[in-house]
């Protein structure tokens, strides 16, 4: 079976190039040819020789995810659905607001948490997508601007892991990733630029912990009150939310560095005064931020959408509290691009683009 060259990182590439009897540098070459500029031809590495671009095109592969369609929001998001080489199906989510151009990627196919207000949730699990494919998502993304739409060779400036799946039960692959992202030579996106999201994965957040890596951290918490969390979210059954507590304690005594804690409004649900209270007693004695998030409603979900008057009025009982205050205005919900919403849905909407 042929290697494939963009599932190596540099140091994996290094030692392949070193079996060949190749210079170190040949390594960073390709590398940057691969996930800088995008290239997918080994014909076309040209400050390499002839002999060895022939070398690379007859005895490995440069493996990517194919765009099989896309859908334009009218507020400027894209959603992508890229088919994995075994023939499943992921999506993938570039929006624009101001300067940051971000791009929401996936990293399983399907979630296996079945939290309730979550499209991708009843999808159940299919499987972890591997370090690369996670990657390159955002290289793909960024091809197609570039190619389709403006001529901008880097137009993505933020990256979050909140598309499909959970990152911190991929976490190796997570993280792996990451090298592609960050690296000088690779798409060069910085780490404070790129966001890791679980829902409560306590080991995950421990292990992040322990990393010195300058990537933020945002945890799905959603409502602080055990009963009810476990009621929206079966994995509340395994990591409490004291467990929680004390992991994103322990993660900001180590890093000092902010938590963004994310809390969906579901109305009459996560959004009473009993809510604000228990917020109030689990952020105590940290550094945090609060994302409110307004439920995004999919088909068969079991909840409403809240009303403006009824986000706002939550929205200034939350400002009541100590600390930062955002309003998640989601974007793509006219194509089922936005938080929650992921789930394959517009496989069958004959108005997507077909590629």
């Amino acid at each position: 079976m042929p290697t494939n060259l963009k599932a190596l990182t540099k140091r994996e590439l290094f030692d392949y190039f070193k079996s060949l009897k190749e210079p170190k540098y040949r390594a960073t070459q390709v590398f940057k040819w691969i996930w800088d500029k995008g290239e997918e031809n080994p014909l076309n590495f040209t400050d390499i020789s002839k002999e060895l671009r022939n070398f690379l095109k007859e005895n490995t592969e440069i493996s990517s995810l194919k765009l099989q369609r896309i859908k334009n929001s009218e507020d400027g998001s894209i959603k992508f659905l890229f088919r994995l080489p075994d023939g499943l199906n992921v999506e993938s989510v570039f929006i624009p607001m101001n300067k940051r151009r971000t791009v929401c990627v996936s990293s399983q196919v399907g979630c296996p948490l079945g939290c309730r207000f979550c499209a991708t949730g009843t999808m159940g699990l299919m499987r972890n997508l591997e370090a690369w494919e996670i990657a390159d998502q955002i290289l793909q993304v960024r091809k197609f601007l570039r190619d389709r739409i403006e001529k901008d060779l880097k137009p993505v400036t933020n990256v979050v892991f909140m598309g499909m799946g959970e990152p911190f039960l991929n976490m190796d692959n997570v993280l792996k990733s990451l090298h592609y992202i960050h690296s000088p030579s690779g798409m060069h996106i910085g780490a404070r630029h790129i966001t890791l999201s679980t829902a409560g994965i306590v080991p995950g957040i421990y292990q992040l912990s322990e990393m010195k890596l300058q990537v933020k951290l945002a945890v799905s918490l959603h409502t602080a009150i055990q009963r009810k969390r476990i009621r929206l979210m079966p994995i509340a059954r395994r990591y409490t939310i004291e467990e929680i507590r004390k992991a994103c304690i322990y993660y900001i005594k180590k890093t000092n560095k902010r938590i963004t804690f994310e809390i969906i409004q579901i109305p009459g649900v996560t959004d009473t005064d009993e809510d604000i209270e228990a917020l109030r007693t689990f952020l105590h004695g940290m550094i945090a931020k609060i994302n409110l998030i307004p439920y995004n409603p999919f088909p068969g979900g079991p909840y409403r959408e809240p009303t403006n008057g009824e986000i706002g009025a939550f929205y200034r009982k939350l400002q009541r509290l100590p600390y930062a205050v955002t309003l998640r205005h989601s974007k793509g919900k006219d194509i089922k691009a936005a938080c929650g919403q992921l789930a394959l849905f517009f496989e069958v909407n004959s108005t997507a683009k077909h590629f």
